[in-house]
């Protein structure tokens, strides 16, 4: 029996029947004033695995599509919070999509010609692009995910999100029980889920639009068997050499099909962009040099199957440049101190030497989500001139015992190579949590790992900045002077950092004259830089579909549309984290860091 009834209506929307249901999530469809179908995804938040919900108990997927507006990806049109008998129930309103599914299509025509097949692998990619840069996986890409939209003229859409998340290194945040595993990297067995391995999905999806069949066609594969029963069918069938005798396949998008699903690290893709490039010139992609190592030679290789299968970081060293601190609004205090307390040492040795100054050696900047951590690091980077690296948990996760230890190793190495350099580590509280809990011996010692690699490495001309929402889940051990030198609370902007956020934002885009930001900045008291980032871009967006300015009226309806991420008992969570965090540390008893 279904929780809401035929005709119950739900803000302006009427519910017209069930489409299907689970132990905690059903899906209706539903209709407006005129008749026009939606969707609506109920979740009963009683039911929920703790796993789909986010430290302040909203839905995953619902917080994630408030975010996403792109043409490749189904659009969320609200949401909100209901009372029910059955408690507390979260739901999401989706558009109604209509088409056709890349599945049914593929089995109707036996297999796509190569250039219908490419135009729908590129949308498909221009999704994951857009999620990519927003540091969100999909983590689900099959046929059976990616509908061919009747209203856009078959330009393909994802349109299942319940999968979407961070990358990650060992526990998703999501179900992995119902994933068709036949698409999955293998990487993705033991639990590392990255832009390659959305890479590796769309790329199973090509060949399956090319050929007909999933790659490596696993015989026996069973939907509803147990998770670990299909994870042997799938390694079982990769161990065979992947058939690419396909009738009409040219050589540069053969290539690329060899690159986009090989086992070896080296030979395959790293981001989306590097994917779009080959195929905007497919016949200059020449033949990956381990070609054996798709599929057949994978079991003779110690069960090499994984991207992640040596002891390299895979991080992105960006060199000196940019505006520094003058792309940053507000956070006047932070700015001073660091100039006054450790850029100050950091540059004039000189100096530093006469007075026998010892460099800092590191800084944790924690606080509420969305107030521009991280992207406080990276612009601490320009200011200094030193180089950047910005690394995730998964860029060191590994399927491998002390594999992780070895990239942590590989990782400080790199950075002392390139020093003087800014080591970033967004969400420290993954990487080095407190080793009192449940986590295994191998995540110890990866923490000590981490505590090796941290003490004075100033020395080496590496300066960490860490950031985290949750530092009192930090080991510790890392937080004492030596390792991490500073403790910093970053705080919600106040309404002259607001104000500035919005004039920064709305600059060198179209507007009318005379935007009020310091109404703007009025209307949002409580929003985060990320919810101000977000209300411009909304606005820029609806601007840009009637090409018009940006007017001071789209403004506050946009900001009258969007709620604030960060709710007021979560805030008040924080004030009191920032407490004990603070009597721990008597380091930074000082005022409140941050915005005035």
């Amino acid at each position: 029996m279904s929780i809401l009834h035929n005709g119950q209506t739900i803000e302006k929307y009427r519910v017209i029947y069930l489409i299907k249901a689970n132990a905690y999530c059903e899906t209706y469809r539903i209709e407006d004033e005129d008749g026009t179908p939606y969707f609506l995804k109920l979740y009963i938040i009683k039911n929920t695995p703790e796993r789909l919900l986010d430290e302040h108990g909203e839905v995953r997927e619902i917080v994630n599509c408030r975010k996403i507006v792109h043409q490749n990806i189904i659009s969320r049109v609200s949401d909100g919070t209901l009372a029910l008998e059955e408690g507390t129930c979260q739901y999401m309103i989706t558009v109604y999509f209509s088409g056709e599914l890349l599945a049914n299509k593929v089995k109707q025509a036996g297999r796509l010609k190569q250039d219908e097949a490419l135009e729908i692998f590129r949308g498909i990619l221009g999704g994951l692009q857009y999620l990519h840069h927003m540091n969100l996986m999909h983590n689900d890409i099959t046929p059976y995910n990616i509908m061919l939209s009747e209203k856009t003229g078959g330009i393909p859409e994802l349109i299942d999100m319940g999968h979407v998340g961070p990358a990650c290194g060992g526990n998703p945040q999501f179900d992995s029980s119902d994933l068709d595993l036949r698409y999955c990297a293998t990487s993705t067995f033991a639990g590392l889920y990255n832009e390659r391995s959305d890479i590796f999905a769309a790329f199973a999806v090509l060949y399956a639009m090319l050929s007909g069949k999933a790659p490596w066609s696993p015989e026996g594969y069973d939907h509803n068997a147990a998770r670990n029963d299909k994870i042997k069918v799938v390694k079982a069938a990769r161990q065979k050499e992947l058939d690419l005798n396909i009738e009409g396949l040219e050589d540069g998008v053969r290539n690329m099909l060899l690159r986009g699903l090989t086992a070896v690290g080296k030979e395959r893709y790293d981001n989306v962009s590097q994917v779009l490039t080959d195929l905007g010139n497919p016949n200059g992609v020449e033949e990956p040099q381990h070609r054996g190592d798709v599929g057949g030679r994978q079991g003779s290789r110690g069960e090499r199957d994984s991207d992640e299968a040596d002891t390299e970081a895979g991080v992105e060293i960006k060199r000196g440049g940019g505006n520094g601190f003058a792309d940053i609004a507000g956070m006047q205090e932070l700015k001073d101190l660091l100039r006054s307390r450790v850029i100050f040492v950091l540059k004039d040795k000189e100096r530093s030497a006469k007075y026998k100054l010892t460099p800092p050696n590191g800084m944790l900047l924690y606080g509420p989500p969305g107030c521009g951590k991280s992207f406080f690091a990276e612009k601490f980077a320009e200011e200094t001139g030193f180089n950047f690296i910005l690394v995730k948990a998964s860029d060191l996760g590994s399927i491998y015992i002390h594999g992780t230890q070895g990239k942590i190793a590989d990782l400080f190495k790199k950075a002392e190579k390139s020093a003087p350099t800014v080591l970033c580590f967004d969400e420290f509280d993954a990487f080095v949590p407190s080793r009192s809990g449940w986590h295994g011996e191998h995540q110890g010692g990866e923490v000590n790992e981490f505590l090796s690699q941290l003490n004075n490495c100033s020395k080496r001309g590496i300066f960490v900045i860490a950031t985290s929402n949750r530092p009192d889940k930090i080991d510790p051990a890392v937080l004492r002077t030596g390792r991490i030198d500073k403790i910093v609370y970053v705080p919600m902007p106040d309404d002259e950092a607001r104000r500035e956020m919005f004039a920064l934002y709305l600059k060198d885009r179209p507007c009318e004259e005379g935007i009020n930001c310091n109404k703007l900045a009025e209307m949002t008291a409580g929003y985060v830089a990320s919810d101000i980032a977000y209300v411009v871009n909304e606005a820029a967006m609806r601007a840009a579909i009637n090409d018009k300015d940006i007017t001071q009226e789209l403004m506050e309806d946009t900001i009258s549309h969007t709620n604030p991420s960060v709710r007021s008992d979560i805030l008040k969570e924080y004030d009191e984290m920032r407490a004990k965090m603070e009597n721990i540390d008597h380091r930074n008893a000082i005022g409140r860091i941050g915005f005035k």
